[in-house]
């Protein structure tokens, strides 16, 4: 029996050294994925659907991941556009009678605190659908709770396309992801670059990391590569340290990745060292803090135009600079669009978690201002996008010379 096992064994590991390594295997044997789930993915079949609607409701509680803050850093602008859209509903009627109410969990360490409340609000407080998070790493932990308790959940801002490709039916986002805004930038960083190359400059968050991924993948697929990556630190990122490095290296081009406070404060830093080359950044760049944060060295920046302000909407734009006094950005257009998704939903399946979820996939396509959203299997956006600039402080198409 022992010499049967140690012949086994002796075989497996043959066969093991002797396998072609996958850089070996022809293309044509190389084992794919047995599931894509953007080619089918499983939709919600459960029980739900044929619950009455309850009849003591006084009003549509719909959770809210995110800070209801409207001067936050990050989620300020998501915040009014979400707020102003729930107060316009309400104006018209709210749902048959019964005001929308958009109630607030949040912690600036979400992890701890925001996502405790919000699980409370879906368990608890039996809120009908949620709005939220306000970026990646808050989305995947919304995405977490809602999976559990079939509640809908609409994203305004998740660019990572992972959290989509955990295939959870309940799970929507607005914003095109990543995937679709890399290759456009790939081609913009390659043709602008010239023979001198670029470099990518960047910060340790998820999303930024997320980004580059894809952007990484689209440029391998165009044969190109950054000379160099420089993460700046986490607690104290050194602006000035990085743009040395940018200057002595002599690159042609610089892609950034991080957010609109710290994109900012690279691109100053790179201008104020002297480099005279293509600045190009993320969607990041498209928000109203980075134009004003970074002043005159947010000319003529390139990034991914997730959102056409130029194509919002007048009556929009109009009613939000009324209240806030600054135009809108792509963060607060796709929170206007996430929360009118979901009143268009609940007025459409009732006060039900299931068909709820049936008319968010429904309303496919949607006519937003911030464009028109249209699901994938997955329930991400798919519009295309495109590539913007900075000229004279604002935001507009990106269009090569």
């Amino acid at each position: 029996m022992v010499q049967v096992i140690y012949l086994l064994l002796a075989a497996y590991v043959w066969a093991i050294v002797q396998a072609p390594s996958a850089a070996q295997t022809p293309s044509s044997h190389r084992v794919e994925p047995y599931v894509d789930f953007r080619d089918r993915a499983t939709p919600y079949s459960g029980p739900g659907r044929e619950l009455a609607e309850p009849k003591e409701t006084k009003e549509v509680l719909l959770g809210y991941f995110g800070p209801d803050d409207s001067d936050h850093a990050e989620g300020g602008a998501v915040w009014r556009g979400a707020d102003m859209a729930i107060r316009l509903a309400n104006v018209e009627g709210g749902y048959r009678g019964k005001p929308f109410r958009l109630a607030a969990s949040w912690s600036d360490n979400p992890w701890k605190g925001g996502v405790g409340g919000l699980a409370r609000m879906a368990h608890r407080e039996k809120a009908w659908a949620i709005l939220g998070g306000i970026d990646g790493p808050s989305a995947h932990l919304a995405e977490q709770v809602v999976a559990k308790a079939n509640l809908p959940l609409v994203c305004p801002l998740n660019g990572d396309r992972t959290a989509n490709g955990a295939n959870v039916p309940w799970f929507f986002s607005a914003m095109p992801a990543d995937h679709l805004q890399a290759p456009v930038l790939a081609d913009a960083l390659v043709a602008r670059s010239g023979p001198r190359g670029f470099a990518f400059v960047s910060t340790p968050d998820h999303d930024p990391r997320a980004f580059l991924v894809q952007l990484d993948r689209a440029l391998k697929a165009r044969k190109a590569s950054p000379r160099f990556s420089h993460v700046l630190a986490a607690d104290n990122p050194d602006f000035g340290a990085a743009a040395r490095q940018v200057v002595a290296e002599d690159v042609g081009a610089v892609m950034i990745a991080a957010n609109a406070r710290d994109s900012a404060g690279i691109a100053r830093e790179l201008r104020n060292d002297s480099f005279r080359g293509p600045i190009l950044g993320g969607h990041w760049m498209g928000r109203s803090a980075f134009a004003r944060l970074a002043g005159p060295a947010a000319e003529g920046v390139v990034f991914p135009l997730v959102c056409d302000p130029d194509a919002m909407p007048a009556s929009f734009r109009s009613e939000y600079e009324t209240r806030y006094h600054e135009p809108p950005d792509y963060a607060a257009a796709h929170g206007f669009d996430a929360a009118n998704l979901l009143v268009e939903a609940v007025r459409s399946g009732g006060l039900n978690r299931a068909r709820i979820g049936d008319a968010l996939r429904s309303l496919s396509p949607y006519p937003g201002v911030s464009g028109t959203i249209a699901w994938d299997s997955l329930g991400s956006n798919t519009r295309p996008v495109s590539l913007a600039t900075i000229r004279d402080g604002k935001v507009d198409r990106f269009t090569a010379r």
